[in-house]
């Protein structure tokens, strides 16, 4: 099987590749403002941001090492140093799980799932986005494939019902784990909004505490409308961290990197594919190596360990 390093790499191509066409890093000796310009425009177009982009130039700029290894050192240092995953002294522990519809939310959650079954832990799901029998359906099928539980009503239920029948269910029987789906919401829209915070409030009745976290699941491939989202999600649920999909389709993989500089939320997973395998656990360091492109002096050697 392919080193966790190898997947990343081949998830994150089209964004190195649109990178590596306009940092021509053996040049950057030779004309510097002119290239240091071209690696800016390249960075905005990998939907790092204005802003973000000329700051980590400037940064760069001053480090005496290879050109390119100066960017990713100056990379590395816009992402938090990220906390381990809440610890709950009596289970279960709670998830509430947020985003619009389109991200692979649903998939997620499904995958997360299997992750914690995997680990030995009990799960039970609660199907919360109960506006679209599809999504409910779906997520049945990931739920069974996991060997998990799902608490799911009629189509068109009160989805903080839904939220607080699971959360009960998993205190009563003493689930490892519960998490809470939730439909996809526009975070334009008022009222929809106004019922994900019902559905915040609600679980934390169920279990005083509750929710213990608060994943957003954010597809990479949406630009600026991805830094809205976050900042209009995280006011009304509290997210606590990040999960950012489809990145193996996108040319953007830039938005991570801003994403984080912006809100400072740990990013939990990444998403580079539809297997179970594709949605990996974030490493910084492991992800600015494979979104750039090799310099001469870079020897990176492919391995499970480049991960962590």
């Amino acid at each position: 099987m392919a080193s966790l390093f190898s997947r990343l790499k081949k998830g994150l191509s089209r964004s190195r590749e649109g990178l590596a066409q306009l940092i021509p890093g053996s040049n950057l000796d030779k004309q510097p403002e002119i290239v240091w310009d071209d690696v800016e425009d390249a960075l905005i177009m990998a939907d790092c941001g204005p802003s973000l982009s000329m700051e980590l130039i400037e940064k760069a700029k001053k480090n005496k090492q290879n050109p390119i290894e100066a960017l990713k050192q100056a990379m590395l240092e816009r992402f938090p140093e990220v906390k381990p995953i809440c610890e709950v002294d009596k289970p279960p522990f709670v998830l509430l799980v947020v985003g619009v519809n389109g991200t692979g939310k649903t998939t997620t959650i499904g995958k997360l799932a299997t992750m914690f079954r995997q680990q030995g832990k009990s799960v039970l799901v609660g199907a919360g986005d109960t506006f679209r029998a599809a999504a409910v359906d779906q997520l049945a099928v990931w739920v069974e494939r996991a060997g998990a539980d799902m608490v799911r009503q009629h189509e068109g239920a009160d989805p903080a019902a839904v939220a607080f029948d699971t959360v009960q269910r998993g205190v009563a029987r003493q689930y490892d784990v519960v998490i809470i789906d939730t439909a996809g919401r526009v975070q334009t829209d008022k009222g929809l909004m106004d019922e994900l915070a019902k559905v915040r409030r609600v679980i934390g009745k169920g279990l005083d505490g509750a929710p213990h976290e608060v994943w957003h699941v954010v597809d990479g491939g949406t630009g600026h409308n991805a830094i809205v989202q976050v900042e209009k999600f995280r006011a009304v649920a509290g997210t606590t961290g990040l999960i950012i999909t489809k990145l193996d389709g996108s040319a953007k993989g830039g938005i991570v990197v801003q994403l984080s500089d912006t809100y400072g939320l740990p990013i939990r997973y990444i998403g580079l594919g539809e297997s179970l395998e594709d949605l990996m656990p974030f490493d910084a360091d492991a992800f600015v190596e494979g979104l750039l492109p090799e310099s001469s002096e870079s020897n990176h050697e492919d391995t499970d360990d480049a991960v962590g």
